[in-house]
């Protein structure tokens, strides 16, 4: 993988930007190296010092390979025993637990000059479907948003986080139209996340071949409707030479 980010690297006329899925280190998506715990081992750690650490670790190992941002902390709030897809990649069901341990790790990756990227905004943690297979529904009003899913949030924000990653999720009350991925919407990218909570970091979307946006709209489209929401970084476009021709023509 270091050799292969260094060739694309030497092949680019403009430094490229490296991200990865290492939530848990870089044995998320590379065999032969080293893991750390999953976040709800972390959750149970009481020293917010030693999550911390975890953090320099992280970064120390991703900057090694050559990776920008980690596509990590996870916010979402385990308050779902059914949720296929977050579970034991969550803090734990308390939003202060979460919030104060997804604060240290940040801390740990950037203190090594690795950028964090909170997600699933608004919040993946109540859901009892997967964005991978389909375009799960949050179905609560915003006092309980606020309450919960949001919660963590603005935490990240004040210690200096760097981007955040927003998901494919159904929220009629933050969309204001039901079936409406959270990822393609303005009303959550710009009105919200932006405007209303002041975030002036880079926005991720996530991965755009996920049935939660792909079955939204087609190859092109859906990622034209994610650059105009306000989405910074479209993550792997189905088809890659489709979408830069939308783009460009729009």
């Amino acid at each position: 993988q270091a050799s292969l980010n260094n060739e694309l690297q030497a092949a680019s006329r403009i430094p490229l930007l490296v991200g990865m899925d290492a939530e848990w280190g870089l044995s998320m998506r590379l065999d032969s190296t080293y893991a750390f715990p999953w976040n709800m081992t972390l959750g149970a750690v009481k020293n917010l010092d030693l999550i911390r650490q975890t953090g320099v670790q992280i970064g120390e190992h991703c900057k090694r390979i050559g990776v920008h941002f980690n596509f990590a902390p996870v916010l979402d709030i385990n308050t779902n025993p059914k949720n296929p897809i977050i579970g034991n990649r969550s803090f734990g069901e308390d939003k202060f637990n979460v919030a104060e341990r997804a604060v240290a790790l940040m801390k740990g990756f950037q203190s090594e000059g690795l950028f964090a990227t909170a997600k699933h905004f608004p919040g993946h943690g109540d859901t009892d479907k997967d964005s991978h297979k389909t375009l799960p529904t949050v179905n609560f009003d915003r006092t309980r948003l606020n309450a919960v899913e949001l919660f963590p949030y603005p935490q990240l924000f004040s210690a200096g986080l760097a981007s955040v990653m927003v998901a494919h999720l159904n929220v009629p009350e933050l969309t204001k139209k039901r079936g409406r991925p959270t990822s393609v919407s303005r009303e959550v990218v710009q009105e919200l996340l932006q405007n209303e909570m002041g975030f002036q970091g880079l926005i991720f979307t996530d991965a755009l071949n996920m049935k939660g946006a792909s079955e939204y709209k087609n190859p092109g489209d859906i990622e034209w409707a994610a650059l105009s929401a306000g989405n910074d970084v479209l993550l792997i476009p189905e088809d890659v030479p489709q979408a830069v021709a939308r783009l460009l023509k729009a």
